[in-house]
């Protein structure tokens, strides 16, 4: 058995995300098709456990083709530089630390060349992000992932209308023991901001997306302390 978090939209008016842990048997493996048996039997038990009905798998392992295209290695934004890469390329290309960065020439790279790059693990602490001449603090934690996921989304509306029609998300790739950043959250927190009509304020501008990811934080905070 193992345990995974399933992502949606807040209908609570001072939040902006809801999660519950689920419990589901894991079928061990690298292989697609293992990560696909899995992929299915977290969403059965969700459905049992939650009664939930319409959930997307957002990842490369995903065995909808829309959810394989909304993943951070596939979704794709362009800066002001009219410069074009993935979600994820841009995110580590921006990391600022305290030995190096931001090392821009990851935007030329695939999402994979970008978060393997050896730069990423040898040049000491995380300090920041630092994109399009803004800089993007650490706290709220996920801020400048859900802000470039989101981003990418207004970039794309054809998906952005699509996703939604779903009402959670998952990542089976996604480990709350290892990591902070889950694509399948920032895609419920834009269903959430397009619900409570907060969208087109928070893409005003980074500083907008900002102040509204802090507005809604705590109980953000509530939910990463949690899981993480």
């Amino acid at each position: 058995m193992a345990k995974r978090p399933i992502f949606f939209s807040s209908h609570k008016q001072s939040s902006l995300l809801e999660t519950r842990e689920v419990d589901f048997i894991w079928h061990p493996g690298l292989s697609v098709s293992q990560k696909q048996k899995s992929i299915a039997s977290l969403h059965l038990a969700a459905k049992e456990q939650l009664q939930l009905c319409n959930i997307l798998e957002i990842s490369s392992k995903s065995k909808i083709d829309f959810g394989i295209k909304l993943s951070a290695f596939n979704l794709c934004l362009t800066n002001q530089d009219d410069i074009t890469a993935s979600v994820e390329s841009f995110f580590q290309g921006s990391k600022v630390f305290t030995k190096g960065g931001p090392y821009i020439d990851l935007y030329q790279k695939s999402s994979r060349e970008a978060k393997k790059d050896p730069r990423i693990l040898e040049s000491g602490e995380l300090l920041k992000f630092n994109f399009d001449n803004n800089e993007w603090p650490l706290k709220p934690p996920t801020v400048f992932y859900d802000w470039l996921y989101c981003s990418a989304l207004t970039q794309n509306q054809d998906l952005a209308e699509a996703l939604l029609d779903y009402d959670s998300f998952t990542d089976i790739e996604f480990n709350p023991s290892k990591s902070i950043n889950c694509q399948a959250a920032s895609a419920a927190i834009y269903k959430s901001m397009c619900e409570k009509g907060l969208i087109n304020d928070a893409m005003k501008s980074y500083s907008s997306f900002i102040k509204i990811h802090i507005k809604y934080s705590t109980s953000i905070a509530q939910i990463q302390e949690t899981l993480f």
